[in-house]
């Protein structure tokens, strides 16, 4: 039960540093703090407000544990480095939105894992928090603190650190651990007993109810993490909700005060994709595809826009044009938003799903910037990353925007994926500048002036879960050569080239790959000084170096090393639902230049992901040449 306000302590602090909005909380929407709860539940995003506050994951769980009877479901962000500095100077610990309260106060803390380089972040919010770092040395009385998101499908470089780790998606999953949780202590349960209690809840993860085993070993039982002792499941398999494409898609939802990243209405329109891209984590982790029906979603966005006065609507998924409704959604939501200043924007553009009548369709008269995503710049290496679409895919698209009115474009495209040679590379540069070109003759005279072309270009990351977790990341060195041939062979000035900093991409690799000993790697390099890795200007790569001098781990071999299909990696205790036998096949695929179709439009491609999850793909109608355009 929660027992302490901090605002009194807190206020005077918040005329010293930046951006005090980020802490007052009672915002437009948030929840009032239940005086008669008996139970506290807190969620935490790993960074700041602004980040924090647009996330869905958060506010479907908070909404999602709400509903529970006599529990307080709230919401912390970790303090920026100004308001945590001054926070250590006054002893005040990190606290929550909604009551002011110390986190250490509350029963059951969850932390969402949005991606790798939030890692040092977690313990910097743990140790704010006064909450000791390992779940080994929390006191009975300390909070149960669980973690979820993206980065669970590789759990181990986090295991120590969390006492329980949610594995999918979270909607039934969490309540079910909250109330386990208020059930058992309420009745004077200790807390190994607690813990050993949540290993019945479905695709929940108890570190510490399993031992590591070396090298040897592992590749031999075919796992790295085996169960300490019985009735403990060998293998964790990703929670799927069931009940997605059924549920309301309008989740009531905060506005803030201060202006956070895509700052609007979000309304989550599908879950899922399988088009099945061998680089893509997020495609194998959220299948099967789930639909949510254009009544669902149109009436979510009406009552989402009359209830937060927001102006523009994000419809968001993995790839929101491939829904299979999606041109009467816009079409209805244009004509229901007409004349009232309301921007709808789709925020996944597939290559072959983006016509004229879709442009029109996105954005009327509003036209900001397209991005597409091409991924390699040959159509020999989009064969290999099961891309599925061509340079002629492209060039389609791009003169539907220009002649739809857009004037500018952004091509992303990854540098080291497997089997990329320099001719590869080159035909980065290359592809933009013809797609530049034909820019120009799909836009009036009088307008080229306008336009511009950005090529952003990032380091491959190899992710858990995906037929290219075998492969190795390309180093910093050889990751900067391939970037100078391609900011020397661009022919067009328009063009501009900009990449992602391939040290912070190192870090990504590291933490996607290791495994538990890892944990001693982001505990030394947070000691180190390492926090807010994916702000560019406080990335800080010394803390990193000396982290692996500390630990005696080599951080090049975990990003670097290339294994064979076979070998057992260390997350293979976890299960996306997708077999292993498939990501192998994948693989072998990826390695003859095969690709594979997407199931939701040709036929079942076994991935397992079904039967695994007893789950099925939904859809609102029927895709294919006649069922979407």
């Amino acid at each position: 039960m929660i027992k302490t306000n901090l605002w009194q302590r807190l206020q005077p602090l918040l005329r010293q540093i930046e951006r005090p909005s980020r802490y007052i909380g009672s915002e437009w929407g948030a929840f009032e703090p239940r005086a008669n709860s008996d139970f506290a539940f807190c969620m935490v995003y790993p960074d700041t407000y602004e980040l924090g506050q647009p996330n869905q994951a958060i506010r479907i769980l908070v909404n999602a544990v709400a509903k529970l009877e006599n529990v307080a479901s709230e919401r912390a962000f970790l303090p920026a480095p100004d308001m945590a500095c001054a926070m250590r100077k006054a002893n005040i610990p990190m606290f929550s939105l909604e009551s002011c309260a110390p986190l250490h106060e509350f029963d059951v803390v969850g932390i969402t894992l949005p991606h790798e380089l939030a890692a040092t972040n977690v313990l910097e919010a743990l140790d704010l928090a006064g909450i000791p770092l390992r779940a080994a040395d929390r006191a009975e009385d300390d909070p149960i603190v669980i973690a979820g998101g993206p980065c669970a499908m590789n759990p181990e470089p986090y295991a120590p650190f969390f006492d329980a780790i949610s594995i999918g998606e979270g909607e039934e999953s969490v309540p079910e651990i909250v109330q386990t949780v208020r059930t058992l202590r309420r009745a004077g349960a200790r807390r190994k007993d607690i813990l050993r209690a949540l290993v019945d809840i479905q695709s929940t993860y108890v570190p510490s109810l399993y031992r590591q085993l070396n090298e040897q070993d592992a590749q031999k039982q075919g796992a790295w993490v085996v169960p300490a002792e019985d009735g403990v499941p060998a293998q964790i398999v990703r929670r799927v909700f069931e009940g997605f494409a059924e549920s309301d898609a309008w989740e009531p939802c905060v506005v803030p005060y201060v202006e956070a990243v895509h700052d609007r209405l979000n309304v989550e329109v599908l879950r899922g994709c399988a088009r099945g891209c061998r680089f893509c984590q997020a495609g194998m982790m959220y299948r099967p595809v789930r639909e949510r029906s254009a009544d669902n979603i149109v009436s979510a966005v009406l009552r989402g826009l009359e209830q937060t006065g927001y102006d523009e609507v994000s419809l968001t998924s993995l790839s929101t044009t491939d829904h299979s409704q999606i041109e009467e959604i816009l079409q209805r939501l244009n004509k229901a938003c007409e004349g009232r200043g309301v921007r709808i924007s789709v925020p996944s553009q597939r290559l072959d799903s983006f016509g004229v009548k879709m442009a029109d369709l996105v954005a009327g008269q509003k036209k900001g910037g397209l991005t597409f995503a091409p991924e390699a710049g040959t159509q020999r290496l989009r064969d290999i990353i099961n891309k599925n679409v061509t340079e002629d895919d492209l060039f389609c698209a791009i003169d539907a925007a220009c002649a739809a009115g857009w004037r500018r474009c952004k091509l992303y495209f990854m540098i080291g994926l497997p089997g990329e040679t320099d001719e590869d590379v080159l035909g980065i540069t290359d592809l933009a500048d013809r797609a530049y070109e034909r820019m120009k003759e799909a836009t009036p005279p009088e307008q080229r002036g306008a336009l511009a072309m950005t090529v952003s270009v990032g380091v491959f990351v190899p992710k858990a879960q995906t037929p290219f977790q075998w492969d190795g990341q390309i180093t910093c060195e050889e990751a900067l050569r391939r970037v100078g041939l391609l900011r020397h062979s661009v022919r067009h000035r328009a063009v501009r080239i900009s990449y992602h900093d391939p040290q912070a991409s190192f870090v990504e690799a590291v933490m996607s790959r290791g495994g538990r000993n890892c944990a001693d790697l982001v505990e030394a390099a947070w000691r180190h000084g390492a926090c807010f890795d994916a702000w560019t200007e406080l990335f800080n790569e010394g803390a990193w170096r000396q982290a692996a001098a500390d630990t005696g781990i080599d951080p090049e071999q975990i990003a670097a090393a290339q294994y064979e299909p076979e070998y057992v990696m260390p997350w293979a205790h976890i299960s996306a639902g997708v077999s292993t036998k498939y990501l192998q096949l994948e693989r072998k695929r990826a390695s003859k230049g095969e690709t594979t179709p997407d199931c939701t439009y040709e036929k079942c491609t076994a991935c397992g992901v079904c039967p695994a999850t007893n789950t099925q793909n939904v859809l609102a109608r029927a895709r294919g040449a006649e069922g979407v355009m």
